[in-house]
């Protein structure tokens, strides 16, 4: 397990929340994802944004893939990423191993070296959670809210890159 940089600080720069950490946040969320289906829309939302904000606590080789698929949700949105999602899962479960289904991802920036950006706009330190829960405002709330996780999240990476926008 990797430490925060600072107590009270995340590896993204983010000053911790009620809950603790992000990391406190990112398993909250999944663990309420196990009782409340409606969150799983989201879910691949979740995994990338987070592990992209805090590298120290993802594989590297799968870094690339993870800020290609955010880069398909902020062009394209949640629906076209959930169909490559559900895609890429049709071919694992037959066996097809060339080049895990990133086809429609061969289209977006590769990740750019040098990270991770020091900085991101909206962080899981940042999410409200009222009477336990996430989605106590609602699904599409919560929706939005993870939606602005994501965009922030391909912006600080992208602004790595001179010349992207």
């Amino acid at each position: 397990m990797v430490d925060s940089p600072v107590v009270g600080q995340c590896e993204c720069g983010a000053v911790a929340g009620p809950l603790g950490t992000c990391v406190d946040y990112y398993h909250a969320i999944l663990s309420e994802e196990q009782t409340d289906p409606r969150m799983y829309r989201w879910h691949a939302l979740v995994v990338c944004a987070y592990l992209l904000q805090h590298p120290s606590r993802a594989h590297e080789k799968y870094l690339d893939a993870q800020f290609r698929q955010l880069q398909l949700y902020v062009d394209q949105g949640l629906d076209a990423l959930l169909r490559v999602g559900a895609r890429q899962v049709a071919r694992n479960k037959h066996g097809a191993r060339s080049n895990h289904g990133m086809e429609p991802l061969a289209a977006y920036a590769p990740l750019p070296r040098g990270g991770p950006p020091g900085y991101f706009r909206a962080t899981f330190c940042g999410l409200p959670v009222r009477d336990g829960s996430f989605v106590s405002d609602g699904h599409l709330a919560y929706g939005h809210r993870v939606e602005t996780i994501a965009d922030a999240t391909v912006e600080s990476w992208r602004s790595m890159t001179p010349g992207a926008s």
